[in-house]
């Protein structure tokens, strides 16, 4: 084995070794439960906080279909 031989090799697996650390880490991002659930909640938190007028709405239909089923009910 040559001397260029034995630096292309240690080329080689140093980016080999790079390359590894770096899917390790993706997956260990992947893999991490918490921080995915922790994200979620903050975007739907964020989205809440955007369009505040949509539960209100969703409120207020319920609300009002259930006045209407309470004075359906009243009549009969």
């Amino acid at each position: 084995m040559t001397q260029q031989d034995t630096e292309q090799l240690r080329r080689d697996i140093e980016q080999t070794r790079t390359e590894l650390g770096q899917t390790v880490e993706a997956l260990s991002h992947k893999a991490d439960v918490k921080a995915h659930a922790r994200q979620k909640a903050e975007l739907v938190k964020a989205r809440a906080q955007d369009k505040p007028v949509v539960p209100l709405a969703v409120g207020i239909g319920v609300a009002v279909v259930g006045l209407w089923l309470l004075r359906r009910k009243r009549r009969s």
